[in-house]
């Protein structure tokens, strides 16, 4: 009786540590698997943050990386959508935010809407997040009708003019405008092409879709 009650016993105690031993490694690798599923969420990162560190400048603003998102993934030059943006190599930033429809003429200036056209503004944000100031009169557009093609002429208008002019500093966010007429008969589906003169033949030019609205 004594010996048959030992080896019960016995066969407890392994059975106990077993299920310690099973019940631990499974706490363990679900940890290890928390710990990796949080370390593979995609990081923000803001360029234009004074306090940013010289790791994460290198990985996501320099001019290696400023190519991409803060995903890591490459930004497309073509097939964007209005408020969609793109960035330059050297870290500018560049999204078309909106057309509008024009109204607001100087009429002291012999401003006036022309039978046959629509008017229409175009407003870019810009962004510098390179280290270096940017030149914004290399920027230029080039804007057609996306549905029946035609071709928008360029033209000014005074009140509200923001054109692409002067020099954007480090970290420095501004917002900018071209004015534009496009004939009626192309619709309002635009496709905007935002050139960039540069020595580097290789430069894209980000192509942004949308509609003149108003």
């Amino acid at each position: 009786m004594r010996v048959r009650a030992t080896a019960a016993l016995a066969a407890m105690l392994l059975a106990a540590l077993t299920a310690c031993s099973g019940s631990g490694g499974g706490d363990k690798a679900d940890a290890k698997s928390s710990n990796g599923s949080k370390d593979s969420a995609p990081k923000k990162v803001d360029c234009a943050d004074e306090d940013i560190s010289q790791a994460d400048w290198t990985k996501y603003c320099s001019d290696e990386g400023a190519g991409a998102d803060a995903d890591g993934v490459e930004a497309k030059p073509k097939g964007l959508k209005f408020g969609e943006s793109y960035t330059w190599p050297d870290g500018l930033k560049v999204s078309v935010t909106e057309a509008k429809v024009f109204t607001d003429y100087d009429t002291e200036l012999m401003e006036s809407a022309e039978p046959g056209n629509t008017d229409f503004r175009v407003k870019l944000k810009l962004t510098n997040s390179g280290k270096s100031a940017v030149a914004l009169n290399d920027l230029s557009l080039i804007i057609e009708g996306a549905t029946k093609g035609g071709q928008a002429s360029v033209t000014a208008f005074e009140k509200g003019a923001e054109p692409l002019e002067g020099r954007l500093a480090p970290g420095v966010s501004t917002t900018k405008t071209d004015d534009n007429a496009l004939e009626t008969k192309y619709g309002k589906k635009i496709v905007v092409t935002v050139q960039r003169d540069s020595e580097d033949y290789d430069l894209d030019y980000p192509e942004y879709t949308g509609s003149i609205t108003g």
